[in-house]
């Protein structure tokens, strides 16, 4: 248990997937101009996080990765279909954004008009495939370690894009250089809560 909350707190802020590795930067900077739509998304991504990367592990370790069809067969032993893991783990995040696409159009439509196309945008999201490359690259030993890994990751999303939407809401009512207003405040923001995380890869998990 306590590998899987070393995982867990790791995922959310060492390896966070903004601030450590700046992945999924496009949908943090468009959709984090208000806390009530950063949270949708934010949400839409620890869920999409946290069921692809355990299945593209359950499809990596028995279908994708050398010698992984040897269950079927010693004929299958030697097939190797590493070279097929971008288009499997995209399909299997595309459908599961559709999912969160369909539900969030009939429960909330009005979010739904706010995400606008970044919403289906989450399937070539590279904070939603860097998770599964991710999973695939550490070779974690177990579906559990790939589910934590997957709903940390999405977790570290969810802060970081409510974080800077709550304070891109503040700066609205400060005094900032007129060159630096709207992207340019945020790209020096996100920087510097960039350096603010790193302060925790110090921690011994």
């Amino acid at each position: 248990m306590a590998d899987y909350i070393s995982l867990f707190i790791k995922s959310i802020f060492v390896d966070n997937m903004v601030f450590a590795f700046f992945l999924g930067m496009c949908s943090y900077l468009a959709v984090s101009k208000s806390v009530k739509t950063a949270t949708g998304l934010g949400l839409a991504v620890i869920f999409v996080l946290a069921v692809t990367v355990p299945i593209n592990f359950l499809l990596n370790k028995y279908i994708l990765q050398p010698g992984a069809l040897a269950w079927l067969g010693e004929a299958y032993a030697n097939v190797d279909l590493s070279f097929l893991s971008y288009i499997v783990f995209i399909a299997v995040i595309a459908c599961f954004v559709q999912i969160v696409e369909m539900v969030v159009e009939k429960f909330a439509p009005a979010l739904y008009a706010s995400l606008g196309i970044f919403l289906p945008l989450i399937a070539v999201n590279c904070a939603i495939l860097g998770g599964s490359l991710f999973m695939q690259e550490r070779g974690y030993a177990n579906i559990g370690e790939a589910f934590t890994f997957g709903l940390g990751s999405g977790v570290g999303w969810f802060l970081a894009i409510v974080a800077i939407a709550a304070i891109r809401e503040k700066l609205a009512y400060s005094d900032v250089p007129k060159p630096l207003r709207g992207l340019g405040i945020s790209f020096i923001i996100t920087g510097l809560m960039g350096i603010a995380f790193m302060s925790f890869m110090g921690i011994q998990l």
